[in-house]
């Protein structure tokens, strides 16, 4: 074997130490280039790459030092929401972390010289709550992300409901249940107020002989005409009123259960074969704003997402992505509410309220038409 050859032991040996963290005193942040010891970074100062990144460095110090800084408080953050959410976490713990990473921005080409400096910088822009204790300094990502905060405000809004519904649903069960009482009331003076028991049908039967015994014939039709008649206003007058709360009861009911179906809302809405747009700036102008087909939804929350102009497959996170409204004619799938997984067609948009008009073309509810369904709660099918 030759000295140079890739099996041997300073050639493995040199290999393992290139992988790991090397000294940052030897690290030069313009060209982004690790030394390994004193003379290679002293032989890539002297390297033509190397001046021309300085002169280029000179002309405006500043910009380079802003993007820089700009770069490091961007992936600390992200590493710090992705990792740790919304926890308070020892700053250090953090930055263990973050410089972990072999290709990460050196703190000491940013604005900040100290990570105690950096910490209190975000305490005073309002990006982490930070707080100092015995141990050191402490931080807590502050979640201002517009989707999180609207999720929030969803589940919020659901629990209210749900509350509501469970109040409307007891009160509406203790109005079933409550006895309604009615007084006594006649006619005239002149009338007896009677009581039919069934106990006590014979006796009354009886009574009801020996009185009508001791009236006369035409006393008596009377008396058979006028009870007759009493007893079918009653009846016709009681028919109507049983049937009557029986339709309101079961409108009550139904109504109900309208209002859930519109209230029964999730936090996810992805669903196969239908198209979106991605919002997100980090994969580069070349997908920002482009279209896709959802071939695949992976845990609910995650997509594999076809672009339809360039036929690559990303696979992204919903909140990198958005519904996409078609023009009215054209077929759509519903993503949320009480009709979600329905597919329709789209009627008509109300661009004040942000709302659409669909007609359902599947399941039971097919020829139903919806109003008022917001934009972010259909999208058009591929």
């Amino acid at each position: 074997m030759g000295k140079s050859d890739f099996l041997t032991p300073k050639a493995i040996a040199n290999r393992i130490k290139s992988k790991g963290l090397q000294k940052l005193r030897w690290y030069c942040q313009m060209c982004q280039k690790q030394c390994r010891d004193e003379n290679g970074f002293k032989c890539h100062c002297m390297s033509e790459s190397h001046q021309r990144q300085l002169l280029l460095a000179s002309e405006n110090p500043q910009q380079f030092m802003d993007y820089f800084s700009e770069e490091f408080r961007n992936d600390f953050l992200e590493l710090l929401r992705r990792r740790f959410g919304t926890k308070r976490v020892h700053n250090n713990i953090v930055y263990n972390e973050y410089i972990s990473h072999r290709e990460h921005i050196h703190m000491n080409a940013t604005q900040w010289e100290t990570l105690t400096e950096f910490t209190k910088w975000l305490g005073r822009e309002g990006l982490c709550k930070v707080d100092e204790t015995p141990k050191g300094w402490y931080i807590q990502y502050i979640d201002r992300d517009p989707e999180t905060i609207r999720r929030q405000l969803e589940l919020e809004k659901k629990k209210k409901q749900d509350l509501d519904d469970e109040e409307k649903t007891a009160k509406f069960i203790e109005e079933q249940e409550t006895p309604v009482f009615t007084e006594l009331s006649r006619e005239n003076d002149e009338e007896k107020v009677t009581f039919n028991l069934n106990k006590g049908a014979c006796s009354s039967a009886g009574a009801t002989a020996s009185k009508s015994s001791s009236l006369g014939p035409s006393a008596l039709k009377t008396l058979g005409s006028t009870a007759s008649a009493k007893r079918k206003e009653s009846s016709q007058g009681s028919a109507p009123s049983k049937e009557k709360k029986k339709k309101s009861a079961l409108d009550e009911i139904m109504e109900i259960e309208e209002e859930k179906k519109r209230t029964a809302r999730t936090d996810y809405w992805l669903q196969p074969e239908i198209v979106v747009k991605i919002i997100t700036k980090k994969l580069g102008e070349k997908y920002h704003k482009k279209k896709g087909v959802v071939k695949e939804v992976i845990d609910k929350y995650t997509a594999v997402v076809k672009m339809i102009d360039s036929g690559d497959r990303l696979k992204l996170d919903q909140t990198h992505l958005e519904t996409v409204i078609p023009a009215p004619g054209k077929r759509i799938l519903v993503l949320n509410g009480g009709y979600r997984g329905n597919e329709g067609t789209l009627e008509s948009i109300n661009e004040k309220t942000f709302s659409a008009t669909i007609v359902i073309e599947s399941g039971p509810l097919k020829g139903r038409r919806v109003e008022g369904i917001q934009y972010e709660d259909i999208s058009k099918l591929a």
